[in-house]
């Protein structure tokens, strides 16, 4: 029976591989910044409805054909103060930090890319659009992947390196790693396996 469970339910087991990190260290901690501010549902952006995830609003829903005031105010206040903010703190005291930069709200928000560039941080890729891809094609999702390091090349000067999509979908993994253009990948914690198709 569990052969045919396609889900890992073990991972490594108890034999844990060693990362080998400098100076055998056993923790390693990354800082990471997600940039999505102006990245997310708008009908401005030419979606159907305003954004309804990860927000202060209790309850929050898409407001389909409409522009929601309150949620456009909480993505604009990370631009314009949350950033600059996290940007001062960490500079100030030289921690590295990652970005996980949606394209379009690099795009959007040169300030802050070349905020990001000139601290020296790496900005990986957060995709395209700060969207839900679970019910996108197989074809329409490649599309947007490959746009996004293609607009992410042009906005920040590198291809990225590293890929987290957030909203995932079941495709994700597979359409990243056949790109193959990325040290790492932070989506979906599961094995791929490409004998199978699930």
């Amino acid at each position: 029976m569990n052969e045919t469970y396609p889900r890992d339910m073990k991972g490594y087991g108890r034999a844990i591989p060693d990362p080998k990190w400098p100076g055998d260290a056993y923790v390693a901690v990354q800082f990471v910044l997600n940039y999505e501010e102006g990245g997310e549902n708008n009908i401005l952006h030419g979606d159907a409805a305003s954004e309804a995830f990860l927000s202060e609003i209790v309850g929050a829903q898409p407001w389909p054909g409409q522009r929601h005031w309150n949620m456009e105010s909480i993505y604009e206040y990370g631009a314009r103060a949350g950033f600059w903010r996290l940007w001062r703190m960490f500079t100030g005291r030289k921690i590295p930090l990652t970005i996980y930069g949606v394209a379009t709200a690099l795009q959007r928000s040169p300030d802050q890319t070349s905020a990001m560039k000139e601290a020296g941080w790496e900005i990986a890729s957060h995709g395209l659009k700060w969207i839900e891809y679970r019910d996108f094609t197989e074809a329409d999702e490649r599309s947007h992947l490959d746009e996004a390091i293609r607009l992410h090349t042009s906005l920040t000067g590198e291809r990225p390196l590293g890929w987290y999509t957030g909203r995932c979908s079941i495709n994700t993994t597979r359409l990243v790693m056949e790109e193959g253009g990325f040290l790492y990948l932070c989506c979906q914690y599961k094995r791929y396996d490409s004998t199978r198709r699930n």
